[in-house]
């Protein structure tokens, strides 16, 4: 059986959370951590919405099962008690900015831990390193178990994405209204798992007609070069060459995250618009206040996911409803 954490809702959509690399929390703790900095967002921003945020339904796409057991096979080591304290500790200053304006430039600029050393990494070491190809030996140094995510000699991908693809694929055959919502390196995971629901030929046949009506991407190295080069269909060309299963694509990047050096996804896919694969794809940048063992982490999922950014489009998203169906008499 697949470890997974969801929790049902009684409206017919749901969301589906990607988590990124790096260590993760067993997946049920993880997933009401998401939740919890989402609805705090929302909360803040659009109160009338909470209630139909809590209606929908979550579900948690988790492999951190294999990815910590690859980390601590090279000799790292994790304290999942620790972490989860952290995460809600982290949450609990984020839940004290209390207005859209709080998420500002000058509060950045004063948080704890933030050093000059982070900018020069995130403004001039990693998009220099992707210029001149050297953009494995930066995942390697950051992002140790995604490195492992390519090794072509090991399973390790195939589990993922797996994971990932169960966890899109049940809300489909549920008939859910899908929105996924990917951190990071997840949303690499994400992109291979909807290339391969539209054209492998094991999915694509049962899985091809099925959309996610809004995919949102935070903190995520699509527009890195290299990471291009990797994306499954990387090498195909016309429509083939990318996922047909999208409706509206937002990419939201914030200051100083190193990860996504390339902030912007809509230049590196504007092909998808032009072979009308995707209505929509839209950058947008922030400022991450997360504070993670009192130093500042523009990475930090908490960060994005409780940014008024994020709970705008989610919130648009939860705004939306099918249009009441006309009165059979006018036919």
């Amino acid at each position: 059986m697949t470890p997974a954490a969801s929790v049902p809702g009684i409206d017919p959509r749901e969301i589906v959370f990607v988590h990124g690399h790096d260590f993760k929390p067993p997946a049920r703790e993880l997933l009401e951590i998401c939740i919890a900095a989402t609805a705090a967002g929302i909360e803040r921003d659009c109160p009338d919405l909470l209630h139909d945020f809590h209606a929908v339904g979550k579900r948690q796409a988790w492999y951190a099962d294999i990815s910590n057991a690859y980390l601590e096979s090279s000799g790292r080591r994790y304290d999942p008690m620790l972490d989860v304290g952290d995460r809600r500790n982290a949450l609990q200053e984020l839940r004290t900015l209390r207005k859209t304006k709080h998420f500002s430039v000058s509060r950045y600029d004063r948080l704890t831990g933030k050093t000059s050393m982070h900018e020069f990494a995130a403004h001039i070491v990693a998009p220099l390193m992707g210029s001149l190809g050297l953009g494995d030996a930066l995942i390697s140094k950051v992002a140790r178990d995604f490195e492992q995510y390519w090794n072509v000699e090991s399973d390790f991908g195939s589990r993922v994405r797996e994971r990932v693809r169960t966890a899109i694929t049940d809300a489909f055959e549920q008939q859910k209204k899908v929105m996924v919502v990917s951190h990071g390196t997840g949303s690499v995971v994400t992109y291979d798992v909807l290339w391969q629901l539209s054209h492998h030929p094991d999915f694509a046949g049962q899985y091809a007609q099925h959309k996610v009506e809004h995919w949102l991407t935070l903190g995520s190295p699509l527009g890195d070069e290299m990471v291009k080069r990797r994306l499954f269909g990387g090498k195909s060309r016309g429509k083939s060459r990318y996922p047909t299963n999208i409706v509206c694509w937002h990419n939201v990047s914030a200051e100083d995250d190193y990860l996504c050096h390339d902030n912007a996804v809509a230049n590196d896919f504007k092909a998808m618009l032009q072979h009308r694969l995707v209505s929509s794809i839209r950058d947008y940048q922030i400022y991450n206040l997360a504070v993670r063992y009192g130093k500042s982490n523009p990475h930090s999922s908490l960060g994005y996911l409780i940014h008024p950014r994020v709970s705008k489009i989610i919130g648009d998203w939860l705004k939306h409803r099918d249009a009441a169906p006309l009165p059979t008499d006018i036919f």
